[in-house]
């Protein structure tokens, strides 16, 4: 019998290395559990946890004098102009992420016979399990209560938190402290940053069920407990001038620097650690089962976002019940694509909270993230949130809200810096807390980039018309963009076009010239779509945003007949490269599309064509997808994905890497590749309906259940080899297009009736 998709994965054995531990979070605090019976590890990380390292009291460059000279010159034919625009500062990172600490709790008399074990992650509920005889270990991050929730059914245990993790830096000022408490014990761990004034706290509340609790500094020793109850906290904060009774050696261990157990009274400049363990013991109910409790009022939240869209390919039963590292091992299994989705699913949610998911999603057990763990925004981060409408996942697209509207000031400062224009100016790289920009290079100039706010604000648009209701924040930020467009585009060519100049096509060059240049099609794409959308936000001002939008020059088609990535003739394309800017009018645009313009299509189908894969980054891959599947091309669709199943791109975690053979542990795969199936199946404008537009051989039948479009209906829609059903349920009165392989047709429909498609596959 069939039972569905499998909501969850599981290994036979611990993780052995951090990045196939298993992953919760609540978009503030994530857990990353390995499972291991004998000596559980369960590091601890937070979305505001970024190490200071100048960055965070960088500012953009002062630039806007040197603007119009730069633009002359560039005018002019001087191809490697835009080399000098800039104030000579070297490149700087922005502040890394990296974890808090690890929760260790060891046996003191570890059971070194063959045992039965399995370790798993239930993705209903955000719980990660991990059990064998005389153990088990439950753990999941409360979005009510916003706190690491952890039980341990042992009897003897040792219990501390350990800062030691790889790549901690040298000089860390660590703090710890240990107090035995009525019902068990409270754990702090104060660490300040070396040259810093910067600093965070873990707090952890130790509830013993029966037994008995020692000090074991800078830890404890539980015996003859029924059951131990750990609540967890971080807390970013100034730092004290005494970190307390700990301290780092040269070797990064704890020793004592005076003979207290504690880290004294806090400072001003430090939260009261008491303070926070009784907001934690407020959190027990008496008379209850605490960690049931807290996990209910978890799953009240976390279960009902998850659930809303489901994915069944009817895979293989007995594929469905495999490891996930079993399962990887069969790239080209429906099975493995349903547990992917799910997983993706999971981690997205699980990643966005306070902020949108990093380059790491929110996990890391290395305090040397690649790329500083950092918010990338001009591909990966909406390459992450691809999903978030289509998929009914509001809380992923308030996420990046969140992060845009929070920053939108340093955005304005960067507008003034760089270019001397009102509005604002996105940045490339952001840790979460700046918005300035302030990261770049020779090679990579991207200070340049212009149509990052664009590219931001997409997915809210894509919300607002989802639900039918114009965010006002929303509104006010695309007026900004439009802003900044009325001051900056004032150079136009021989054919009066408006041009972007300097214009940069991330991350790739000209093959004839320098990276700054002029007239990036993602740039003119990006421009079009913000003032065409600032205008439909605000009728008042809608007839000189459009007139402005009109002023802007088309897209061009190179003498290879493919979608050039600048529009400016005389500068030549250059194919092997990662990223796909240039085809953002594809994908996630609707700028140019096989039904309204079929001979641009045809161009930016021409330019996928012609496009490597460079490094095999796996984010080139799936964007690759998600344009393919935009031009109806399953085909390529599916040798994209492939790419990214048989490349050994997967963690047992199923967190994604990279690169292939799981090298540079990256989210970029594990939160896109839900967007790329939903792209193969469904696609919507506000005015129109694309179905099983790209779907592969691999994918025969199916059910995708509960997919949102922007035009305001939920839908479910079944597939067989020879026919599909599609159901739509509006929640406005609306007239759209339906679009499959037999051409298309009108469909009327009316808010609050179900409407029932069947079509021929």
């Amino acid at each position: 019998m069939n039972t569905g998709p499998v909501h969850g994965t599981w290994e036979p054995r611990p993780a052995a290395r951090w990045e196939d531990a298993y992953l919760s979070g609540n978009g503030r605090h994530g857990t990353l559990a390995f499972g291991d019976p004998d000596d559980e590890r369960v590091i601890v990380t937070h979305h505001t946890l970024v190490r200071p390292n100048g960055g965070e009291h960088a500012r953009p460059p002062e630039l806007a004098a040197e603007l119009p000279a730069l633009q002359d010159r560039l005018l002019a034919g001087e191809l490697t102009a835009a080399e000098t625009f800039t104030d000579g500062r070297d490149l700087q990172w922005v502040q890394p992420f990296h974890p808090a600490f690890q929760i260790r709790l060891r046996r003191p008399a570890p059971d070194r016979e063959p045992r039965t074990y399995r370790r798993s992650v239930d993705f209903t509920t955000g719980e990660a399990t991990a059990e064998c005889p005389g153990w088990r270990s439950r753990v999941f991050v409360s979005r009510a209560e916003d706190v690491v929730v952890q039980r341990i059914d042992t009897p003897d245990l040792d219990v501390c938190l350990d800062h030691r993790l790889p790549g901690a830096p040298h000089g860390l000022a660590v703090g710890q402290g240990a107090v035995l408490t009525p019902d068990g014990a409270l754990l702090t761990l104060r660490v300040r940053y070396p040259g810093s004034d910067r600093a965070y706290t873990g707090v952890t509340l130790i509830a013993v069920t029966g037994g008995r609790t020692t000090l074991t500094p800078p830890g404890l020793r539980i015996t003859g407990a029924d059951s131990v109850l750990l609540l967890t906290r971080v807390l970013r904060h100034p730092g004290a001038p005494n970190p307390g009774a700990w301290t780092a050696d040269a070797s990064g261990a704890a020793v004592p620097n005076a003979d207290t157990l504690t880290a004294g009274p806090p400072t001003a400049a430090e939260p009261d650690a008491l303070a926070h363990a009784r907001a934690l013991g407020d959190l027990i109910p008496a008379g209850e089962d605490p960690y049931a409790r807290l996990l209910a009022d978890h799953i009240a939240r976390h279960r009902t976002a998850y659930e809303r869209v489901t994915l069944d390919l009817d895979a293989d039963a007995a594929e469905r019940t495999l490891p996930g590292s079993e399962l990887l091992g069969r790239p080209e299994s429906p099975a493995l694509l349903e547990r992917l989705f799910a997983a993706g699913r999971y981690h997205l949610l699980s990643a966005s909270g306070m902020l949108p998911p990093r380059l790491v999603g929110l996990w890391t057990g290395d305090w040397n993230t690649a790329w500083s763990g950092a918010f990338t925004t001009d591909a990966n981060l909406n390459l992450q949130t691809a999903s978030a409408a289509a998929a009914a996942l509001p809380e992923v697209t308030a996420a990046q809200a969140a992060l845009i509207h929070r920053q939108l000031g340093d955005w304005a400062e960067n507008a003034r810096a760089v270019f001397g224009a009102r509005g604002v100016v996105a940045p490339t790289h952001t840790d979460g807390e700046s918005g300035f920009t302030y990261h770049f290079s020779r090679e990579y100039p991207l200070h340049l980039w212009t149509a990052g706010a664009d590219w931001l604000l997409k997915p809210l648009v894509d919300h607002d018309e989802t639900r039918g209701e114009q965010d006002p924040r929303t509104a006010h930020a695309l007026a900004q963009v439009a802003l900044f467009y009325e001051d900056f585009l004032t150079r136009t060519d021989e054919h009066g076009h408006l041009v972007v100049v300097p214009s940069y096509s991330p991350e790739n060059r000209p093959a004839n010239a320098s990276w700054g240049a002029v007239d990036a099609a993602m740039d003119l794409s990006a421009a079009r779509h913000a003032l065409r959308t600032a205008a439909a936000y605000h009728p008042d001002r809608a007839d000189g945003w459009r007139a402005l939008a009109d002023r802007l020059p088309p897209h061009r088609i190179n003498a290879d007949g493919a979608l050039a990535e600048w529009a400016r003739p005389g500068l030549d394309d250059t194919y092997d490269h990662r990223h796909l800017s240039h085809l953002y009018g594809v994908w996630p645009l609707d700028e140019i599309t096989p039904y309204d313009t079929p001979d641009l299509a045809t161009a930016a189908h021409r330019a996928l064509e012609l496009r490597g894969a460079e490094n095999d980054s796996a984010h080139g891959h799936l964007h690759h997808a998600l344009v393919a599947a935009r031009l109806r091309d399953a085909e390529r669709v599916a040798h994209a994905l492939g790419q990214v199943l048989k490349g050994d791109f997967f963690h047992a975690s199923l967190m994604s890497a990279h690169y292939p053979d799981r090298n540079v542990y990256n989210a970029d795969a594990a939160h896109a590749l839900p967007a790329v199936l939903i792209e193969m199946l469904v696609q919507s404008t506000p005015d129109r309906l694309v179905l099983l537009p790209a779907l592969p051989t691999a994918c025969p039948s199916g059910r995708l259940l509960g997919v949102r479009t922007r035009f305001g209906a939920e839908l479910d829609l079944t597939w067989s080899p020879h026919e599909a059903t599609a159901v739509l349920r509006p929640t406005r009165t609306h007239r759209v297009e339906l679009r499959t392989s037999s051409g298309a047709r009108v469909l009327d429909l009316v808010a609050g009736e179900d409407h029932v498609l069947t079509l021929r596959t």
